[in-house]
């Protein structure tokens, strides 16, 4: 079993810092982050997933489970060419996307193909190549899909792909280099980060995107028509988010190919992630026992059946190739006995969220904080959730399937469990989960900030608006840094014990 010291951590994805460049960086601002971080105690710095975005610019669908947003690449600034400034507060991806494209031109040109970076190439041999090219393969058919290329690339034929790297040779180093600049950048982050005794916690999403490298480069993982169509696709039933479920759209795992080799993908996978990071959060964990299955055609995800897992297999695999990892499962939603124990099995500390703590119904009762285990990690709300006072507002349930009456029962719950009211509902709310017994309590930054539902990263089902937030330094004050800390000090989240 891994120990986890008692900690107090922010949920904060790099895209959501300050910059000069419409969007965060892995920079100067990234580094007067974590000084932030340090002098509030906070020891664990939570992020999503790395990987560069593509459909919605969701850090969920990327074009790479193993490949680095070259967005988040830190570079000199300039302005825009339109010359109007960039919004301090959102992404607006369309705008950034442009810009940074022809800031990453010449610093692609810039960068010396040396030692470094041929070692940088050779040690990422057995990702990186499939990986630039195909997004080279992308560029030169208009950003299409890999199914909607010629047949014989879309099926990876030999002479095809060897035609391609001769053809495309320029497009394909230049995305060699990105990633060589952004692994140089991250790996610095991280060094300081550490001299810092902070930690970074990661995200790794159960699920990959479709029009991937990844399925793209390994089609007989995945359960796929013969042209390299969905036969069923990802998601989740109808649940606390969405009346009609979530419908993913991610390719399902051929978890009988998986078994049969060893499931050296997924090893891979997990490999890499721990090179970026100190400790990783398995998204949707519940799927690794049994899984959503909808047919490849469906348009919501009301019709899909629950079908087995890999279960154990896979993290015994995993285990005996990478010894104990310090894995955090993300065990919300629609949680059986089963999922539970096979968490347990493999003792990989499970998720309280306070939003969840105060509903009327039967099964929240377990979730109040003071039932919180102690082997856990508790939040105030996650990527997913609205922040703390956009949940608080009392016209209606918001985006859940509560009803009006549950929710202002719940509010009202709330109130006296936390003794408070809706004015500082957020100190209450991040008070309890620091008091709470969880080893590690992640509060999201909004969170921090007391910011209402136009802070919100994420809303589960919005195909668009979604992970544009970011803050500004004036907002984050001297007093929420020292108020932080005092929580810290008050409720021994130092990592000592």
């Amino acid at each position: 079993m891994v120990t986890f010291p008692r900690v107090a951590g922010v949920l904060l994805h790099p895209t959501s810092l300050p910059g000069p460049n419409g969007i965060g960086e892995l920079g100067e601002d990234a580094l007067r982050w974590l000084d932030v971080l340090a002098a509030a105690g906070v020891r664990l710095w939570q992020v999503l997933p790395l990987g560069p975005t593509g459909y919605g610019d969701s850090p969920y669908q990327v074009f790479s489970a193993f490949a680095g947003n070259p967005l988040l690449i830190a570079l000199p600034p300039e302005p825009h060419a339109d010359g109007a400034p960039f919004d301090a507060h959102r992404v607006e991806y369309g705008r950034v996307h442009a810009h940074k494209r022809r800031l990453l031109q010449r610093a692609i040109a810039a960068t010396p193909r040396d030692d470094a970076y041929r070692a940088f190439v050779a040690a990422h041999a057995d990702w990186l190549p499939d990986y630039a090219l195909f997004m080279a393969l992308k560029d030169a058919h208009g950003g299409a899909a890999w199914t909607a290329w010629p047949r014989e690339l879309a099926m990876r034929e030999p002479s095809a792909l060897a035609a391609a790297r001769r053809r495309l040779a320029g497009g394909i180093e230049a995305r060699q280099v990105e990633q060589f600049l952004f692994d140089g950048q991250w790996r610095a982050l991280r060094r300081a980060a550490a001299e810092r005794g902070i930690r970074i916690m990661g995200d790794l999403p159960i699920y990959v995107a479709h029009d991937s490298a990844d399925v793209w480069t390994d089609p007989d993982q995945f359960r796929l028509h013969v042209d390299g169509s969905l036969q069923v696709q990802a998601g989740v039933p109808p649940d606390y988010f969405s009346a009609t479920g979530q419908l993913w759209g991610n390719p399902l795992y051929d978890w009988d190919a998986m078994h049969a080799d060893g499931y050296r993908w997924w090893i891979r996978r997990v490999r890499a992630a721990f090179t970026q990071f100190d400790v990783v959060r398995i998204d949707h964990f519940r799927g690794f026992e049994s899984y959503w299955e909808v047919p490849g055609h469906a348009t919501t995800a009301e019709h899909g059946r629950w079908q087995p897992g890999p279960g154990d297999a896979l993290f015994r695999a995993i285990h005996d190739a990478l010894g104990p990892l310090p894995i955090v499962a993300e065990n919300l939603g629609i949680i059986t006995p089963e999922v539970e124990a096979l968490r347990e099995r493999w003792q990989y500390p499970g998720m309280c969220v306070l939003q969840f703590s105060f509903g009327v119904d039967p099964d929240a009762r377990i979730m109040r904080p003071h039932a919180f285990p102690k082997h856990a990690v508790v939040y105030t709300g996650t990527h997913d959730n609205d922040t703390i006072m956009g949940w608080w507002q009392p016209a209606d349930a918001g985006d859940s399937t509560r009803s009006v009456a549950d929710a202002t029962a719940e509010r009202d719950y709330a109130t006296r469990y936390l003794d408070a009211d809706g004015r500082a509902l957020h100190w209450a709310m991040i008070r309890a989960a620091m008091a709470s017994a969880c080893d590690t309590a992640i509060v999201p930054l909004q969170d921090l900030l007391g910011l209402g539902s136009e802070a919100r990263m994420n809303l589960p089902g919005r195909v668009d608006g979604n992970w544009t937030f970011r803050f500004t330094w004036d907002q984050l004050t001297h007093d929420i840094v020292e108020r932080v800390r005092a929580l810290v000090t008050t409720y021994e989240r130092d990592g000592t014990r």
